[in-house]
C-alpha cells in the first residue's frame, strides 16, 4: 500500500480527495491536516464520510507528513510553496492542487496572485499535471502542479487544433461557465444561494488568474505565442464546468471529428462524443471524465464544447490520476465511477 497525506482537507477539493482516496484499492490515508479543525473527526466536517473513516484532523506537522510516500496540498495559494520544499528535500513526493507551481514565470505568477514566490527553484522542476500532455514526465516527477479547473477544460478542448496548427492562434476564444463550488467552501456573500440562484453573470472579464496558465499550456502545444480571450461565468449549479471554445480554421480539409477521436483514443478520461452532440455537466458529476464535442458551423469556424466536474477532473480526481502515474499504478485505479443520473 502507498501512504498519502493531505494538507488542508477541509474545503470542497479536500473533501473530494478524501471521498475518492478512501475507496482507492492501493492507497492508505496516513494523515489529514487542518490547523483550525485539529482533533475533530473527518466525518463531523464531511457527513458523507460517516461510517467510511475514523480519521481525525491533525496539525500540519512536517514530521508527521514525512512518514508518507506522497503528500497532497489542498490549501489556499501561497501555502504549498512554503511547506513543500522541506518535504521534497526529505524525499516525499508532492502534488499541489493550488496554483503555487503552475506558472513557470514567477514574475507573472506574482502579478496575478499578489505574492512573492517563496521557492522559485522548485517551480522550474515542477511538472504540470495534465496527463494527456505530460504523462511521461509525471511518472518520474517529484513535484506535480495539478492544473486548475478552467485550464483543464480549455486546454483539452483546444489541444488537437493547436497541436496541428489548424486555427488562427491569435484569436482563440474560451467562454466558460462554472458552478459555485469552484469558489471554495469559505462563506462569502457572492456565493450565497440567494445571490446566485436564478441568476447568471460573468466575472474576471478584464483578466482572470487562470488566463496565464491556459496561455502557457497553449503556447507549449503550439510552439509560438497565442492570443486568447477567456471569460469565466458563474452559473447557479453546485458543480460542473461547461467551456465553449471558438476558433477560426486555417485548414478547411481536415476531418475534425476524426482528428479529436485519434488524439484522445487512448485517453481513459477524455470522451469525444459522436458528431452533433452537446455534452451536459450532469453527465460528469462526481467522475474524472472530460466530455467534448466538436462542431463546424461554417467551413472556416470551429466550436468545441467541453464539460467536466470542476472538483474531480478539474481538481481532486486529476490529482489522483497523477498520483497513480507517480506510483506506477493503473491510471484508472480508484477513478472508474460512472456519474449518477438524474
Amino acid at each position: 500500500m502507498n501512504s498519502v497525506g493531505i494538507v488542508g482537507a477541509t474545503g470542497y477539493t479536500g473533501g473530494e480527495l478524501l471521498r475518492l482516496l478512501l475507496r482507492h484499492p492501493r492507497v492508505e490515508i496516513a494523515t489529514v491536516t487542518s490547523r483550525s479543525h485539529a482533533g475533530a473527526a473527518l466525518a463531523d466536517w464531511f457527513p458523507n464520510l460517516q461510517g467510511a473513516t475514523k480519521l481525525c484532523f491533525s496539525d500540519p506537522r512536517v514530521a508527521d507528513l514525512a512518514e508518507c510516500d506522497l503528500v497532497f496540498f489542498a490549501t489556499p495559494n501561497g501555502t504549498a510553496m512554503r511547506m513543500a520544499p522541506e518535504l521534497l528535500a526529505a524525499g516525499i513526493r508532492v502534488i499541489d492542487l493550488s496554483a503555487d507551481f503552475r506558472i513557470k514565470d514567477t514574475s507573472v505568477w506574482s502579478q496575478w496572485y499578489g505574492l512573492e514566490h517563496a521557492c522559485p527553484e522548485w517551480v522550474e522542476e515542477a511538472v504540470y499535471g495534465l496527463p494527456e500532455v505530460n504523462r511521461k514526465a509525471i511518472r518520474s516527477a517529484r513535484l506535480v502542479a495539478n492544473p486548475g479547473c478552467y485550464p483543464t477544460a480549455v486546454l483539452l478542448g483546444f489541444l488537437p487544433l493547436v497541436e496541428h496548427g489548424l486555427v488562427d492562434l491569435e484569436h482563440l476564444v474560451a467562454d466558460a461557465k462554472s458552478g459555485v463550488s469552484g469558489a471554495g467552501r469559505q462563506p462569502r456573500e457572492s456565493t450565497m444561494l440567494a445571490e446566485v440562484a436564478e441568476s447568471f453573470r460573468a466575472y474576471g472579464a478584464s483578466g482572470h488568474r487562470h488566463l496565464p496558465e491556459i496561455v502557457q499550456g497553449l503556447e507549449q502545444a503550439a510552439g509560438r505565442p497565442v492570443g486568447l480571450t477567456f471569460v469565466p461565468h458563474l452559473i447557479p449549479i453546485i458543480r460542473g464546468i461547461h467551456a465553449t471554445l471558438y476558433g477560426r480554421l486555417l485548414d478547411f480539409e481536415t476531418d475534425l471529428q476524426a482528428l479529436y477521436e485519434r488524439r484522445f483514443q487512448d485517453e481513459a478520461f477524455v470522451n469525444v462524443m459522436p458528431p452533433g452532440s452537446h455534452p451536459e455537466t450532469r453527465t460528469v458529476r462526481g467522475v474524472n471524465v472530460c466530455r467534448m464535442a466538436v462542431h463546424r458551423p461554417s467551413p472556416d469556424r470551429v466550436v468545441v464544447l467541453v464539460v467536466e466536474d470542476n472538483l474531480v477532473k478539474g481538481a481532486a480526481g486529476q490529482a489522483i490520476q497523477n498520483m497513480n502515474l507517480m506510483f506506477g499504478l493503473e491510471e484508472r485505479a480508484g477513478l472508474a465511477d460512472i456519474a449518477a443520473l438524474p
